[in-house]
């Protein structure tokens, strides 16, 4: 006669000190639809703000935060990264907060060069009609 051996689990799966939340982490509906509306109203406002000039880099500028916004609540919500361990959360911000700065530095940078691309703009077409 075979013996069966019994594998026995732990009464609470937290009950280790681990950070588990198993296969999924469920969200309440209400929550769910409010992202969803805050995500939306975002888009609206990117949309009309591009009536308004203010400028390439003023545009631009106010189009990269309000997505950098709506980056976070998808990446926080729909992704489940607030519920994760807060390190995580961290990391994503600290890494966003990185790429603007890097960006902004690109950005002004450029503004140093303007003169000497269009002198060679302006070379490049009266040689052009030559």
């Amino acid at each position: 006669m075979a013996e069966h051996a019994t594998v026995t689990e732990p009464a609470d799966a937290h009950a280790g000190g681990h950070d588990d939340h198993g296969l999924a982490h469920t969200m309440p509906i209400w929550m769910l639809f409010a992202v969803l509306g805050l995500l939306l109203l975002l888009t609206i406002l990117t949309v009309s703000v591009t009536s308004f000039d203010l400028g390439s880099q003023g545009n631009l500028i106010v189009a990269m935060v309000i997505a950098t916004v709506k980056a976070a609540l998808v990446v926080s919500f729909f992704m489940h990264l607030f519920w994760d361990k807060k390190f995580h959360l961290i990391l994503f911000f600290t890494s966003i907060l990185f790429l603007i700065l890097f960006l902004s530095m690109a950005v002004t940078d450029r503004g140093e060069y303007d003169k000497d691309v269009e002198a060679f703009r302006a070379a490049q077409a009266q040689l052009n009609q030559k």
